[in-house]
């Protein structure tokens, strides 16, 4: 065994071989692979080898694609025989909502080369013809999806690690991981010690335990799948080619050809169960679970209506055994929270899809500091550490439970909440408001009437009228927002000023209270992340940024302080409230609780000041994500109440409004304000972003050189602002974008902007469409939809308001 290694991957699953296999192909061959048991032990070597491409999400459709040609193409360059089949997929759709889905990923599909055909019962009969379609609207068809042998795509991926140099120790086990002085991480096992730059947990079921050796807690759930394999079946045997897998809503299972037979895979959606939530046995390698036929029974009677042959169908063996989820869904993919060259590779529900194009991404972060993709949803530090056991566990399983239902915009389940409520969430409740859940805290997204809840759809749902009081009051009156879910950070020192201009693209306001919009960029140029920025002092900035970057945040920060700069950066996002108040008539309701001088002169826009509000002692910034006039107070959080209570009061006189985040996107997507994680991502620099006005070239910052290059040079994308012809339904996002029958570009969001009454997005084309006028197509919902690219913020262009 080596002594020393520029990474060890800890895990021999697809996902920690994937890794292994791209870090080679990204250039780094010191590299090795510790399995305790055999390659593939764990999930992998048990699970049904579903290659499936139908995805709604962008970023996970580039991964899925990636991963189905690898498989294609894995035999030629190692060798060994993966086990692909390529026999195709159809998902069905059993109303309308489904339908619309499918509409929505076709797009996605098409996006990224993935073949994909909406057919109707009779064309699905074609494929499957002993199936009974009664109820089935519609087929999502991908020819190109299949199965393979999970041991045999990981063992190919793992003989073109080693042709590249890597070594893989199998029958070892690691029992501890310590960070050196130096930064470096001791792997140790029993059969000696690696001392390595990087350390990767790809331990699957076992990553929370491998986690916590170092203070991880790992958002990971080990659920119970089963599946069984039926005797031959007749019908199946005279077929003349291989039967696509077949995702079917109405019983929550898939169902695939093994041989003669039909691989029959249920999803529980009652009472489906976690494992191993005290520890699993180090021991525990290619074990399997003690079957539950019973708690399958509900779904199998209704397979029995779908494929009638399966009533009279044998069973030859059920397969039991823990997968990993988490409570999005979505895998761990990235650094690890707090810690620094501690990676996680780990998570994924369906890890035989994901292996190869999740260890592509990483190598790529991992060499040379960003990815060709967005991979912000996969990011481990999109969750929050105050999430606690109780809510990973009923949140996992209720991720599982919801395996093959719907996935609608916006839509949030109860499962596991509250977490972190703010002390007016009872407050906010009684007067409807509908939450979210933001990286552990609720956030109210609307305000429904007495009783009433969403309707959740694709199309413009029952909360449309709502956002449109909501916008109506913050236009033209007041409106009052919790918005506490944001991320707070104070940084300290006296190179504080010099530490955040290297890190940010813009220079901190040398003003007393000056504001500034900053980015903060990767070695490469992309868009890392976003924040305001208020100098309080000489030697004190307070920064904010999204919730759902906190940890991600915090990190950048910290791991970039050099070693002879006197800098501190403090989380204090649990330690503060705020509240903003923004619209016309802001001025004067604060002005009757405060005896701060509140005009322009004294208190101009972009800049914040401290002072009491009603007793309290407030943080305010005078600024404005949704383009009025406002203030965010940012306050102690257990005088929250206090500071409610006067804001309510002093704005009734001018009729207050609640609003909630629905409409703070329509408001901020009239003013023409880019989001980060959507429109402002690494895959892109500001040049493409078109935010080159936040950017000071007159001095030196993280990415400076290449933002220098790339403005110099020519680019392949340019975010452009659009109005689009719609009715009753908006751009979520990922939506293509079409000159004639060529994908020109994508829609990272839209929503409706009440104040303009226009349907409003922001996408990604080729340069030549991003001039003002000219008009292009958008593929919404099935349909071709007419946008045009706007000269400037459909609302308040020149920002009149905010000034005010």
């Amino acid at each position: 065994m080596k002594s020393h290694a520029r990474v060890v991957v800890m895990g021999g699953g697809a996902m920690g071989v994937g890794l292994l296999y791209h870090l080679v192909k990204e250039g780094w061959s010191d590299v090795v692979l510790v399995e305790k048991g055999e390659l593939t032990s764990g999930s992998t070597w048990h699970a049904a080898g579903l290659i499936p491409h139908f995805i709604g999400s962008l970023n996970m459709a580039k991964i899925h694609f990636y991963g189905s040609q690898l498989y294609e193409s894995l035999e030629a360059e190692t060798g060994q025989a993966t086990g692909w089949h390529g026999c195709g997929a159809i998902r069905l759709a059993t109303c309308q909502d489904e339908v619309d889905w499918f509409h929505y990923v076709k797009g996605v599909l098409d996006q990224v080369g993935a073949e994909c055909h909406l057919i109707g019962p009779s064309e699905i009969l074609d494929h499957a013809p002993f199936m009974d379609l009664d109820g089935v609207l519609l087929g999502a068809y991908t020819p190109n999806d299949g199965h393979t042998d999970p041991a045999s795509s990981t063992n190919a991926m793992a003989i073109g690690a080693r042709n590249g140099g890597a070594e893989i120790y199998r029958h070892t086990q690691i029992t501890n991981t310590k960070q050196l002085p130096s930064g470096e991480w001791e792997v140790i096992t029993d059969k000696g010690t690696i001392t390595c730059e990087h350390i990767v947990n790809a331990c699957g079921s076992f990553a929370p335990q491998v986690g916590a050796w170092v203070g991880l807690h790992v958002p990971i759930v080990n659920m119970v799948h089963q599946y069984l394999v039926t005797e031959p079946i007749a019908e199946v045997e005279a077929l003349d080619k291989e039967l696509p897998v077949i995702r079917d809503p109405m019983t929550s299972c898939y169902y695939r050809q093994e041989q003669r037979g039909i691989i029959i895979g249920p999803y529980e959606t009652q009472q489906a169960e976690a494992w191993g939530l005290d520890g699993i046995d180090w021991g525990f390698d290619m074990e399997l679970l003690e079957p539950e036929l019973d708690r399958l029974e509900p779904h199998l009677e209704k397979v029995m209506q779908r494929i009638p042959p399966f009533a009279e169908a044998g069973i030859k063996r059920i397969v039991s055994g823990p997968i990993t989820h988490t409570p999005d869904g979505g895998f761990l993919l990235g650094p690890a929270g707090g810690l620094k060259n501690y990676w996680m590779c780990c998570g994924a529900a369906i890890g035989i899809t994901q292996g190869p194009g999740a260890g592509k991404y990483l190598a790529q972060w991992m060499v040379h500091g960003q990815t060709e993709i967005n991979v912000r949803e996969m990011d481990p530090r999109r969750y929050s550490n105050q999430l606690t056991d109780k809510y990973l566990i009923e949140t996992s399983i209720d991720e599982y439970e919801h395996m093959y239902a719907v996935h609608y915009p916006g839509e949030y389940h109860d499962a596991g909440r509250p977490v972190n409520t703010t002390p007016v969430y009872d407050k906010l409740n009684k007067l409807g408001a509908i939450n979210a859940e933001v990286c552990g805290w609720e956030r109210p997204k609307w305000f429904a009437a007495d009783g009433e809840s969403e309707q959740y759809s694709f199309r413009r749902n029952n909360s449309f009228a709502a956002v449109a009081n909501e916008c109506k009051a913050v236009r033209e009156r007041v409106g009052l927002a919790d918005l506490t879910a944001f991320a707070k950070f104070d940084v300290k020192g006296k190179d504080a000023e010099a530490f955040l201009n290297r890190l940010c693209a813009n220079t901190m306001s040398k003003r007393s209270g000056g504001i500034v919009l900053a980015h903060m960029l990767t070695d490469l140029g992309g868009i890392e992340g976003e924040a305001t920025i208020t100098r309080m002092a000489d030697d004190h900035f307070f920064v904010l940024s999204a919730i759902v970057a906190q940890q991600h945040d915090l990190d950048w920060m910290q791991q970039h302080i050099k070693d002879d700069e006197d800098v501190v950066v403090t989380d204090v996002t649990s330690q503060y409230g705020m509240l903003a108040v923004q619209g016309p008539k802001a001025r004067d309701v604060l002005s009757k609780i405060t005896d701060a001088d509140l005009s322009n002169a004294a208190f101009p826009s972009l800049t914040g000041q401290n002072f009491d509000i009603a007793g309290v002692p407030c943080r305010a910034l005078r600024v404005s994500y949704v383009g009025e006039l406002g203030w965010e107070l940012h306050h102690p959080i257990e005088q929250m109440q206090t500071l409610y209570d006067a804001i309510v009061q002093a704005g009734a006189e001018f009729d207050v409004g609640h609003f909630g985040s629905y409409a703070m996107n329509s408001m901020r997507i009239e003013k023409a304000f880019k989001a980060w994680g959507a429109e402002l991502t690494t895959e892109i620099t500001p040049v493409e972003a078109d935010i080159m006005r936040f950017v000071k070239l007159d001095h030196e910052f993280i990415g400076r050189d290449k933002v220098v290059e790339r403005q110099k040079g020519s680019i392949d994308l340019q975010c452009v602002y659009c109005s689009v012809e719609t009715t009753d339904a908006d751009c979520l996002g990922n939506e293509p974008v079409y000159d004639g029958d060529k994908i020109i570009g994508v829609v990272t969001g839209g929503a409706y902007g009440h104040a303009v009454k226009k349907s409003i997005a922001f996408a990604y084309v080729e340069p030549k469409f991003a001039v003002a006028g000219t008009t292009f197509e958008i593929g919404l919902l099935g349909e071709r939809v007419k946008a045009t690219v706007e000269a400037d913020a459909l609302y308040d262009p020149k920002a009149e308001r905010m000034r005010g």
